[in-house]
């Protein structure tokens, strides 16, 4: 995805209770939905932003378009020298707002978190296994759908086994 010319990144942070602290858990995701990286900060700021978008850019590559809410990523943006790339709109985010409720449900059945560092170790894991397992149904047939989640399944069942 690296060469596709128009890969774009929706980019937002939402917050987790850790003990009765907030924390705030940074998220990007891509055009079609897979959660390319996941941050934990205990601030949300220029410094935590900055911290997040600089990893997820070393692993990931830079994207055509940045879509983010009028948050703590402006300046971090700026500071990369990337503000022609950013998007902002009202509901230019809703790629990345779709994509925390799976970890929501996860979150509550899990009676939530109580160390940093298992929240990141979760954070990172789910993204890992929701995207193999988070085929887009309402893009291809049944039957298409049908067979891509079984091989989903079967090859979840190899590296398990």
């Amino acid at each position: 995805m690296r060469g596709s010319r128009h890969w774009r990144w929706h980019v937002d942070e939402m917050y987790v209770k850790l003990n009765g602290e907030m924390v705030y858990l940074w998220r990007a995701v891509d055009h079609e939905g897979e959660i390319l990286e996941s941050y934990v900060s205990e601030t949300r700021d220029k410094a935590a932003a900055l911290r997040f978008v600089k990893k997820a850019l070393k692993r990931h590559g830079s994207p055509f378009r940045i879509a983010t809410d009028g948050r703590s990523y402006g300046a971090a943006i700026d500071h990369l020298g990337n503000r022609q790339k950013r998007d902002l709109g009202r509901w230019a985010n809703n790629r990345v707002e779709n994509s925390h409720r799976p970890f929501r449900r996860r979150e509550r059945a899990m009676l939530r978190f109580r160390q940093m560092k298992t929240l990141q170790k979760f954070a990172s894991v789910h993204a890992i296994i929701h995207n193999h397992f988070a085929l887009e149904h309402h893009r291809v047939d049944r039957q298409t759908y049908r067979m891509r989640r079984s091989a989903a399944s079967a090859e979840w069942q190899i590296v398990m086994g």
